[in-house]
Protein backbone atom coordinates (compact mmCIF):
# COMPACT_ATOMS: atom_id res chain seq x y z
CA UNK A 1 0.00 0.00 0.00
CA UNK A 2 2.75 2.35 0.48
CA UNK A 3 4.59 1.02 -1.95
CA UNK A 4 4.82 4.83 -4.20
CA UNK A 5 5.91 6.37 -0.82
CA UNK A 6 9.03 4.35 -1.16
CA UNK A 7 9.23 5.01 -4.42
CA UNK A 8 9.26 8.62 -3.86
CA UNK A 9 11.80 8.70 -0.99
CA UNK A 10 14.16 6.35 -2.49
CA UNK A 11 14.53 8.21 -5.83
CA UNK A 12 16.71 10.34 -3.55
CA UNK A 13 17.74 8.37 -0.48
CA UNK A 14 18.00 4.80 -0.49
CA UNK A 15 16.56 2.84 2.52
CA UNK A 16 16.82 -0.53 4.32
CA UNK A 17 14.18 -2.65 5.36
CA UNK A 18 14.61 -1.53 8.67
CA UNK A 19 14.73 2.25 7.72
CA UNK A 20 11.58 1.74 6.00
CA UNK A 21 9.69 -0.19 9.00
CA UNK A 22 10.55 3.53 10.80
CA UNK A 23 9.09 5.09 7.96
CA UNK A 24 6.37 3.10 7.96
CA UNK A 25 6.03 3.22 11.99
CA UNK A 26 5.45 7.22 11.82
CA UNK A 27 2.94 7.87 8.96
CA UNK A 28 -0.57 7.54 9.52
CA UNK A 29 -3.19 6.81 6.79
CA UNK A 30 -6.27 9.26 6.02
CA UNK A 31 -8.89 8.62 3.82
CA UNK A 32 -11.36 11.40 3.18
CA UNK A 33 -14.19 12.02 0.75
CA UNK A 34 -14.38 14.25 -1.90
CA UNK A 35 -14.90 17.67 -0.14
CA UNK A 36 -13.51 16.51 2.99
CA UNK A 37 -11.01 18.56 4.16
CA UNK A 38 -7.25 17.26 5.45
CA UNK A 39 -6.37 20.95 7.19
CA UNK A 40 -8.83 23.94 8.03
CA UNK A 41 -7.59 27.64 7.89
CA UNK A 42 -6.76 28.84 10.83
CA UNK A 43 -6.73 25.74 12.80
CA UNK A 44 -3.27 23.79 15.05
CA UNK A 45 -4.02 20.93 12.64
CA UNK A 46 -1.06 20.49 9.65
CA UNK A 47 0.59 17.52 8.48
CA UNK A 48 3.25 17.19 5.80
CA UNK A 49 1.67 14.51 3.53
CA UNK A 50 2.02 12.32 0.65
CA UNK A 51 -0.97 11.62 -1.66
CA UNK A 52 -1.47 7.84 -2.57
CA UNK A 53 -4.46 8.21 -4.94
CA UNK A 54 -6.78 11.45 -5.19
CA UNK A 55 -6.70 14.86 -5.95
CA UNK A 56 -6.56 17.82 -3.16
CA UNK A 57 -7.11 21.75 -3.55
CA UNK A 58 -4.75 23.94 -1.47
CA UNK A 59 -6.87 27.51 -0.98
CA UNK A 60 -8.01 30.58 1.28
CA UNK A 61 -11.15 32.02 2.34
CA UNK A 62 -10.67 35.43 1.42
CA UNK A 63 -12.81 38.29 3.73
CA UNK A 64 -15.66 38.21 1.18
CA UNK A 65 -16.22 34.68 1.81
CA UNK A 66 -14.45 33.91 -2.01
CA UNK A 67 -12.00 30.85 -2.38
CA UNK A 68 -8.60 31.35 -3.68
CA UNK A 69 -6.87 28.41 -4.96
CA UNK A 70 -3.13 28.27 -4.49
CA UNK A 71 -2.43 24.52 -5.67
CA UNK A 72 -3.89 21.41 -6.90
CA UNK A 73 -1.97 17.79 -5.84
CA UNK A 74 -2.30 14.67 -7.21
CA UNK A 75 -1.23 11.21 -6.88
CA UNK A 76 2.38 10.91 -5.77
CA UNK A 77 2.94 14.40 -4.82
CA UNK A 78 3.50 16.19 -1.48
CA UNK A 79 2.16 18.71 -0.26
CA UNK A 80 2.26 20.77 3.17
CA UNK A 81 1.31 24.07 4.74
CA UNK A 82 4.92 25.03 5.36
CA UNK A 83 4.66 27.76 8.10
CA UNK A 84 2.62 25.83 9.71
CA UNK A 85 3.82 22.42 9.63
CA UNK A 86 7.37 23.84 10.47
CA UNK A 87 6.75 26.50 12.75
CA UNK A 88 3.51 25.67 14.30
CA UNK A 89 1.63 28.49 13.72
CA UNK A 90 -1.85 28.62 12.68
CA UNK A 91 -2.76 26.99 9.60
CA UNK A 92 -2.74 29.52 6.60
CA UNK A 93 -4.80 27.45 4.03
CA UNK A 94 -7.50 25.40 3.97
CA UNK A 95 -6.48 21.33 2.39
CA UNK A 96 -9.87 19.50 0.76
CA UNK A 97 -9.92 16.53 -1.20
CA UNK A 98 -11.60 17.26 -4.78
CA UNK A 99 -12.12 13.56 -4.90
CA UNK A 100 -12.04 10.75 -2.94
CA UNK A 101 -8.69 10.24 -1.83
CA UNK A 102 -6.06 8.53 0.50
CA UNK A 103 -3.00 10.19 2.10
CA UNK A 104 0.07 8.85 4.58
CA UNK A 105 0.71 12.49 6.77
CA UNK A 106 3.68 12.59 9.35
CA UNK A 107 3.32 15.24 12.27
CA UNK A 108 6.02 17.64 13.07
CA UNK A 109 6.96 15.46 16.65
CA UNK A 110 6.99 12.19 14.43
CA UNK A 111 9.43 13.84 11.73
CA UNK A 112 12.01 14.88 13.86
CA UNK A 113 11.51 11.46 15.81
CA UNK A 114 12.36 9.54 12.71
CA UNK A 115 15.33 12.29 11.81
CA UNK A 116 16.81 11.39 14.95
CA UNK A 117 16.26 7.47 13.54
CA UNK A 118 16.92 7.53 10.24
CA UNK A 119 19.33 10.78 9.63
CA UNK A 120 19.96 10.38 6.05
CA UNK A 121 16.24 11.32 5.40
CA UNK A 122 17.00 15.06 6.36
CA UNK A 123 18.90 15.10 3.16
CA UNK A 124 15.56 13.85 1.57
CA UNK A 125 13.27 16.62 3.40
CA UNK A 126 15.99 19.68 2.24
CA UNK A 127 15.22 18.31 -1.72
CA UNK A 128 11.97 18.53 -0.86
CA UNK A 129 11.63 21.69 1.02
CA UNK A 130 13.68 23.06 -2.16
CA UNK A 131 11.17 21.68 -4.57
CA UNK A 132 8.39 23.41 -2.67
CA UNK A 133 10.40 26.85 -2.71
CA UNK A 134 11.17 26.51 -5.98
CA UNK A 135 7.22 25.43 -7.25
CA UNK A 136 6.33 28.52 -5.05
CA UNK A 137 8.37 30.84 -6.81
CA UNK A 138 7.65 29.15 -10.17
CA UNK A 139 3.89 30.15 -9.56
CA UNK A 140 4.59 33.26 -8.31
CA UNK A 141 5.89 34.19 -11.83
CA UNK A 142 3.52 32.70 -13.52
CA UNK A 143 1.09 34.74 -12.13
CA UNK A 144 2.55 38.06 -12.65
CA UNK A 145 4.35 36.97 -16.16
CA UNK A 146 2.27 35.12 -18.06
CA UNK A 147 -1.56 35.42 -19.61
CA UNK A 148 -4.50 33.48 -17.92
CA UNK A 149 -4.46 31.27 -21.55
CA UNK A 150 -0.93 30.43 -20.86
CA UNK A 151 -1.40 29.41 -17.44
CA UNK A 152 -4.07 27.34 -18.34
CA UNK A 153 -2.88 25.82 -21.34
CA UNK A 154 0.18 24.80 -19.17
CA UNK A 155 -2.55 23.29 -16.51
CA UNK A 156 -4.10 21.10 -18.62
CA UNK A 157 -0.51 19.86 -19.92
CA UNK A 158 1.19 19.22 -17.13
CA UNK A 159 -2.08 17.67 -15.76
CA UNK A 160 -3.98 16.09 -18.53
CA UNK A 161 -5.12 13.18 -16.45
CA UNK A 162 -6.51 14.99 -14.26
CA UNK A 163 -7.55 18.46 -15.60
CA UNK A 164 -11.19 17.20 -16.31
CA UNK A 165 -12.25 16.45 -12.68
CA UNK A 166 -11.49 20.05 -11.63
CA UNK A 167 -14.73 21.97 -11.91
CA UNK A 168 -14.69 25.46 -13.33
CA UNK A 169 -14.95 26.89 -10.12
CA UNK A 170 -11.84 25.95 -8.96
CA UNK A 171 -9.90 26.18 -12.04
CA UNK A 172 -11.17 29.86 -12.37
CA UNK A 173 -10.06 30.38 -9.09
CA UNK A 174 -6.59 28.99 -9.32
CA UNK A 175 -6.04 30.76 -12.77
CA UNK A 176 -7.29 34.01 -10.95
CA UNK A 177 -10.23 34.72 -13.31
CA UNK A 178 -14.01 34.62 -13.55
CA UNK A 179 -16.36 31.53 -14.70
CA UNK A 180 -16.79 33.71 -17.80
CA UNK A 181 -13.80 34.19 -18.67
CA UNK A 182 -12.52 30.57 -17.95
CA UNK A 183 -15.33 29.63 -20.64
CA UNK A 184 -13.95 32.35 -23.13
CA UNK A 185 -10.58 30.46 -22.92
CA UNK A 186 -11.50 27.00 -22.95
CA UNK A 187 -13.82 27.82 -26.39
CA UNK A 188 -10.37 29.42 -27.94
CA UNK A 189 -8.16 26.89 -27.22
Amino acid sequence: MYKNLRLSIEQKTPLTDEEWKLVVEKVKFIKLKKNEFLQIQDSNSSYEGFILKGAFKTYILNDNGTESVIFFSFENEWMCDLGSFYHQKLTTYNIKAIEESEILVISKTNKAILFEQVPKLIQFHIIMVEKANIAIQQRLIDVLNKTSKQRYLEFIEKYSHKAAKINNRNLSSYLGVSHEFLSKIKRRC
